[in-house]
């Protein structure tokens, strides 16, 4: 079938390439080039790059409902519109344009976890598990019929970084087999159960503070599901400190005031929490990069006693 792939981050490439190699992309679709760093130098998305590496068209519109990008759109004639991670709204008009609509990868078991966060939603959550939906887009936020859904486990320690890696790959094959589906007219769509649904919203910067008042399975928590942004983030020595890596610590209850260090070992320091322990495996001070607690403590040596502030709300 002819497609044309809408998508922009890392998340979308695995799946732009598989639908490549299957079947015809005319053109894909991204949002411009955004700033980045220091110099604030436009940086291509990463789609972007995947698609001019191999030579497939890519078009990068600021205005999508002005009937400009609907006609260069229907000038594609696409069978059928691919949807990862694109980043925009769509409207009625342009979701007509293929015969056989779009279809979109989220990285949920919708309508679990609908809306912009649903990988770092599912680890906040503690959700032992996720998945991939292939539905059909619809001017709903994540509110259209689904074609295929499969779970995997969430691993006590995966990250949203990791995770959002792994997810990328189960949707890049699921979305080949709902493609093929649609191909041979074997696609059968289910309304999703409203009834049931979630909604998450879209992490800021504030997202990633740590509260140690809080049990520390949820600050283990925060602290994968903040990578890799906002990470999660706390004060120390009055400087900010982002800490990357933790393990919760089975350990008797401690008096100790939340944040407090109670324990040194050669790779970890044990923190108090709200309730119980977190040790802290990873870490980074500004001007620093990330480093392995047994790194730091070289150059930085912690004692017992010393504190972890929240920082002001």
């Amino acid at each position: 079938m002819r497609i044309v792939f809408f998508g922009t981050p890392e998340l979308a490439v695995p799946a732009l390439s598989a639908v490549a190699a299957s079947h015809d992309v005319a053109a894909t679709v991204c949002q411009p080039d955004r700033p980045q760093g220091r110099s604030g130098t436009p940086v291509a998305p990463p789609v972007k790059q995947w698609a001019m590496a191999h030579d497939i068209p890519v078009v990068q519109p600021v205005v999508l409902n002005d009937g400009i990008f609907e006609a260069w759109l229907r000038a594609q004639a696409p069978d059928v519109c691919v949807l990862v991670a694109y980043g925009r709204i769509l409207k009625q008009p342009l979701l007509d344009v293929p015969p056989h609509g779009f279809l979109n990868l989220h990285p949920s078991l919708l309508p679990r976890h609908r809306g912009p966060s649903p990988i770092q939603t599912a680890i906040l959550c503690n959700n032992d598990s996720t998945g991939v939906s292939i539905m059909r887009l619809d001017v709903g936020v994540d509110t259209g019929d689904v074609l295929l859904q499969e779970s995997t486990p969430i691993g006590p320690d995966e990250d949203a970084a990791m995770l959002t890696e792994r997810l990328a790959e189960l949707g890049a094959r699921l979305m080949v087999r709902g493609l093929d589906w649609v191909a041979s007219g074997n696609a059968v769509f289910t309304p999703q159960d409203h009834a049931r649904a979630t909604i998450t919203r879209r992490f800021d910067k504030s997202d990633g503070q740590i509260q140690w008042a809080q049990p520390a399975a949820a600050i283990h928590n925060l602290v994968r599901a903040a990578l890799p942004w906002p990470i999660a983030h706390c004060r120390f020595k009055g400087e900010i400190c982002r800490i990357y890596k933790t393990r919760v610590v089975e350990k008797p209850a401690s008096n100790s005031k939340p944040g407090s260090v109670t324990d040194i070992a050669y790779d970890h320091i044990v923190v108090a929490c709200g309730d119980g322990a977190l040790a802290i495996l990873e870490i980074q001070m500004p001007g620093k990069k990330p480093m392995p607690l047994e790194a730091f403590m070289r150059g930085r040596p912690i004692t017992v006693g010393e504190v972890f502030e929240d920082l002001p709300s």
